[in-house]
């Protein structure tokens, strides 16, 4: 069984400091959990006013004070986290999410689908949709908008994810009631964890929620409250894609009739 908690908070723009502080304060408000979920870009914040102002609020993944902050957390607590990340790489910056353990950084992922003035500051993600190892289980990430399009997910169950850690700065209602039928159709966990507050111009939805295969809600936050969620589950259930005795969510795709995914 795995302890999986979601930090529902609301990443104050520019702040990194405090930031993390926020963190540690609800990461310390119950016990431990062996993974954490973070909002989209919770080390910068989200409404930027341009590209400029972005940049100033990003990180690299080396030598970053936040990163150095989750991977002090995850030895601290012996425990994974995926979080939102404003990420500068050369000259390009990313939305990206990390999943960080004991051992330090494990893997980035660069949203592909970047939704409004999004379209103005961050380059499309150029790795792919990783799914990452871990003594948990295997883990896949998504961010925020990526949920309107299906493929992602079903790429990701087909790489063999367990759990898809799901960043998010959600302001359209829809996305914690379709999250739901996503985990049916490909029989994993997913754990969607929004921010709260307004920034600027936005305001967001917080309701972060933990799915379960058979995509019942198993927990699911407010929409004002900062909060640290916390639900235990079983991930080696998402092993299990059968929908009856004879049906199979992935075998019994017929690509022969609407063609195949690559999965590279």
């Amino acid at each position: 069984m795995s302890k999986i908690g979601i930090i529902q908070f609301a990443p104050k723009l520019g702040k990194v400091n405090e930031n993390i502080q926020t963190i540690n304060e609800l990461i310390a408000s119950k016990r431990r959990c062996d993974l954490y979920v973070l909002p989209e870009l919770a080390n910068s914040g989200y409404r930027f006013k341009n590209r400029d102002e972005a940049v100033l609020y990003s990180e690299r993944t080396t030598n970053s004070p936040f990163l150095n902050a989750l991977v002090a957390i995850a030895v601290a607590k012996e425990a994974y986290l995926v979080s939102g990340f404003c990420e500068r790489s050369g000259d390009k910056l990313y939305n990206s999410s990390v999943l960080v353990g004991p051992e330090g950084l494990i893997g980035v992922y660069r949203k592909l689908h970047l939704f409004l003035d999004e379209k103005d500051i961050f380059e499309t993600g150029d790795l792919g949709l990783p799914v990452f190892d871990t003594p948990l289980g295997k883990i896949g990430m998504q961010i925020c908008f990526d949920w309107m399009f299906p493929e992602t997910w079903r790429v990701l169950a087909m790489k063999g994810a367990q759990l898809i850690a799901h960043p998010a700065n959600l302001v359209l209602s829809y996305c914690q009631g379709v999250v739901q039928s996503y985990a049916i159709i490909n029989k994993f966990f997913i754990a969607t964890a929004n921010r709260t507050g307004k920034e600027r111009d936005l305001k967001f939805t917080g309701q972060s929620v933990l799915v379960s295969p058979e995509g019942i809600v198993l927990k699911r936050g407010e929409e004002e409250e900062n909060k640290l969620i916390k639900h235990e589950v079983d991930l080696s259930q998402a092993l299990n894609k059968h929908i009856t005795p004879r049906n199979h969510a992935l075998n019994d795709r017929r690509s022969d009739v609407y063609g195949d995914l690559n999965l590279n």
